[in-house]
This record gives structure tokens, C-alpha cells and sequence, in this order.
């Protein structure tokens, strides 16, 4: 453990803290299933304003972030999330805080305690080097360093590497993020860009995202990028950003498909209900930038060498699931996935590809000792699992079977009535179980116990 001490007593008369109240420490952790450390209790974060300065020569950020947040409970403490990098200051309510550095949990400790209900703002800036996080399956988020720039990911656990949070997707908030670099790169982020400021050879790039966001779904991008702004046919803002450094053939095939995000868009709208955000778009990253691409909120980062009409489409679905509707947990990832896969199949059967029933029966196929059988949807059985086909492909085929059992009309009816419910939201399996038996008037316990929940290989398609 390491510890700083910050000179000068912390005052924190939000809400009408009085001497009356007795306060304990937010929890370290919201014990989810598959990431017990993940998150904080205690509070629910409202907003986070974020600044960050990126020096890519030397790989070195300095950032600040202010919470503005509201206890759920009296706290004589609270935690953050927080790898890597030195903390330079901290306060509760304009005041100087204590705080100590454990593993990946920053812990502030006001002198006078938070009352629940109260509304409060944190201040912590740091600096340094950021992380790279290895996940459990070995693939790789956080702060991923490029040739000319940085690319920030988060799922599941990544954004704590470039700045403190509450990070669980159960605590979603709105965003402000500037991010100032050298005059010649591009910053992009989520939401809606409202100024690009040049001083002193470095530009401050502004943007907000007024819808909330888990924070996994932040992202920052910073290079040599193409950025070209445009609308789809109903109006909406879209705002595409890529990958300048590609050679002409690389660059013709990036833009033949970025040039069906507004298709692609208009189409989801039509099967899954209104887009729930203010703006769409993409980013598309260095090839070899990342491992996966990431449904990162309004604008979904894929890196170059991985883009097809197919990914996008995946990644654009997830605006509808995932991001908008976002899980309690970790293991209800389910929902995101399977629906994003689905909405593969759905785009293939209704673009002259194949249907989603022959999608379902290539994967039933798969013979019993395949991966895709290794643990039922909604029950991944670790971290190092919850990106394997069936939380994926089965995902998907718990839909198709949503659909066979319900009926086209009833099943579309559920889905846009599903996103419409729980819009901007979190949701779990059980919440969308409950739905779909509610809105279809069926009992589906034995669908339910056979794809979702069943082990191994159903007996029958």
C-alpha cells in the first residue's frame, strides 16, 4: 500500500452534513459475479468532466477528473477506481482529501462525513505513464499506445487505466472529456465534438456525451486521422474519424464500408426501435491497434484491418444493446452480444445473404465437444470466458429461438418494446426473461432452461 497525506482539513457541508450522522466506508468493490473488485458502493456518479493532456513522444498523460456524484448511503469514506500513474491532488467539495493507493482502489476520506442523498464533487488529478491491462483472456485494453498517438479501450476493466471512476457498468453517467494534443493529431471521443482550440502548437478538442455512458464505453482516440462529418437520411449527425496512414487499397475498402453507416443505421432504427443517441459514427483505428473492435458509445472503434460491412453492423447494433441498454452485470454480457450477432444474421438475411435460421442451424451443427457448448449463455463460469462463443454464438441462437417460439410480428414488437423499456437503463436476464414471457403472453421456461441456462449441447434445434 502507499499512501500520501494531503495538507489542510476537507469541509463537506453538501446536503447538510451534521454531526448526527454516522457514516462508514463505501464498499471497495460491488462483488459482481465475474468482477468482484469492479466498482464502488456507496455513491452513484452523475457526471464526469475529464481533462487530459497526452504527450505522445514521451507516452505521458496528465489528466484531472471531477465527479460530480450522490450518496446512497452516509459515508465516512468512498473509493475509486484507479491503476497506474501517480495521484497529484485530491479533494472532496473544493478541500484538499486524504487518500490512500491499494492495488487498483483509490480510497478518499473526507474529514466530515457525506450524508446519504447528498450530491458532492470530487476532484483527482494525476499523471504518468498509463497502463496497458491484460485481461483474463489476454487480450488487451486500457491505454494502448500507437505510432503517432493512443487508443483508449475499456471492456471490461479498462478505462481505470486513464481515469478514476465508479468503474461498473450498473453506474452509468453523462460525460465532458477535453483531451489536448500536439497541433498535427486529431482527439476524438464519445458524443458530440463542441470545439477544437489551437494554442501554443497544441490543440483542445471538447466533447460531451449527454446521454449516460458506463465507463467502459468511454473512449479516447488520438492521431493522424481523416474526419469527415456528415447525416443520415433522417437527420442524424454523423461523425466518422480514420485512420489516415492506410495505403489507396486499404483506404477504398474502409471507405466503401464506412460509407454504409448511415444504410446500416436507418436499418437497425427499422428493427430495433429509434436510435437512442444524439449522433452515430465510427472510428477506425490502426491496423493492429487492437486486438477486437468495441461498441464504445456513439461511435464504435474498430481497427482497420478488421472492418467489414459485418463488424460495423455488429458494433452498430450494440448503440441499441449494450450501450444504451446496458447490463447490471458482467454475466448478463449475454445480452449484448447475442443481440449484436444476431442482428449479423438479421442484416445477412435481409441483404440477399443467409437467413438467420441458416446461420442457426451452421453453428447448432457444431458437434458436441465444440466451444460453443462449453457453458450456457448466461452463466459464464469466469472473467476469461465472457468474450467466447457462447456468450456470443449460442447468444444469438437464444434469440433465433425467442423468434421461432414467438413469431415474427411478436418477436419484433419485444425487441423495439425491450430497448424502448429499459432505454438508457440497466437491465438484467432476468428483467428480459420476464419481458419477453409478459409480451408474449407464452410460458418459455423450457426455452429458458435449454439454451440459456442448459449445459452442453441442446438434444434438439
Amino acid at each position: 500500500m502507499r499512501r500520501f497525506a494531503l495538507p489542510g482539513a476537507v469541509l463537506l457541508a453538501l446536503g447538510g452534513c451534521t454531526g448526527g450522522v454516522q457514516g462508514k466506508p463505501g464498499a471497495a468493490g460491488l462483488r459482481d459475479g465475474l468482477f468482484p473488485k469492479l466498482g464502488n458502493g456507496g455513491y452513484d456518479v452523475e457526471h464526469y468532466s475529464l481533462a487530459l493532456d497526452y504527450d505522445p513522444a514521451r507516452h505521458h498523460l496528465t489528466g484531472s477528473v471531477t465527479l460530480t456524484a450522490r450518496a446512497t448511503r452516509d459515508l465516512s469514506a468512498f473509493n475509486l477506481d484507479f491503476t497506474g500513474m501517480d495521484v497529484t491532488s485530491a479533494t472532496v467539495g473544493g478541500e484538499r482529501a486524504d487518500a490512500d493507493r491499494a492495488g487498483d482502489e483509490l480510497t478518499l476520506r473526507p474529514a466530515d462525513e457525506i450524508e446519504k442523498g447528498a450530491e458532492f464533487r470530487t476532484t483527482v488529478a494525476y499523471s504518468g505513464t498509463p497502463k496497458t491491462v491484460t485481461d483474463q483472456d489476454d487480450s488487451h485494453e486500457g491505454w494502448l499506445r500507437t505510432a503517432d498517438g493512443a487508443l483508449a479501450l475499456g471492456e471490461p476493466a479498462g478505462s481505470m487505466a486513464w481515469f478514476p471512476s465508479n468503474n461498473h457498468p450498473s453506474d452509468k453517467a453523462t460525460y465532458d472529456i477535453k483531451i489536448t494534443v500536439p497541433r498535427e493529431l486529431k482527439a476524438v471521443s464519445n458524443g458530440e465534438l463542441k470545439s477544437a482550440v489551437t494554442a501554443g502548437g497544441r490543440t483542445t478538442f471538447t466533447w460531451h456525451t449527454g446521454e449516460p455512458m458506463a465507463s467502459y464505453l468511454a473512449t479516447v482516440v488520438i492521431g493522424a486521422y481523416d474526419v469527415k462529418e456528415s447525416k443520415t437520411p433522417s437527420g442524424l449527425p454523423v461523425y466518422t474519424a480514420v485512420e489516415a496512414k492506410l495505403d489507396s487499397a486499404a483506404k477504398k475498402e474502409t471507405a466503401d464500408v464506412v460509407g454504409r453507416l448511415p444504410e446500416i443505421v436507418e436499418w437497425a432504427k427499422e428493427n430495433f426501435g429509434p436510435y437512442p443517441f444524439s449522433s452515430t459514427g465510427v472510428i477506425i483505428a490502426p491496423e493492429g491497434s487492437a486486438e477486437y473492435a468495441l461498441e464504445t458509445q456513439n461511435r464504435p472503434v474498430v481497427p482497420a484491418d478488421q472492418l467489414t460491412t459485418e463488424t460495423l453492423a455488429h458494433e452498430l447494433a450494440h448503440q441499441w444493446f449494450g450501450d444504451s441498454v446496458t447490463p447490471k452485470r458482467w454475466k448478463d454480457m449475454w445480452l449484448n452480444e447475442g443481440f449484436a450477432t444476431y442482428a449479423e444474421w438479421l442484416w445477412s438475411e435481409d441483404h440477399d445473404g443467409k437467413s438467420a435460421q441458416a446461420h442457426f442451424d451452421e453453428a447448432y451443427a457444431k458437434p458436441d465437444d465444440d466451444n460453443v457448448w462449453a457453458f450456457p449463455p448466461a452463466e459464464p463460469p469466469s472473467a476469461a470466458v465472457i468474450s467466447d462463443e457462447p456468450v456470443y454464438q449460442r447468444g444469438a441462437m437464444v434469440v433465433h429461438q425467442i423468434r421461432r417460439a414467438v413469431g415474427d410480428d411478436t418477436f419484433y414488437d419485444i425487441v423495439r418494446g425491450w430497448t424502448k423499456e429499459h432505454r438508457h437503463a440497466n437491465a438484467s436476464t432476468e428483467d428480459f426473461t420476464r419481458f419477453v414471457e409478459e409480451e408474449s403472453g407464452k410460458d418459455l421456461t423450457d426455452l429458458w432452461d435449454t439454451w440459456l441456462y442448459g449445459d452442453g449441447k441442446p438434444k434438439s434445434p
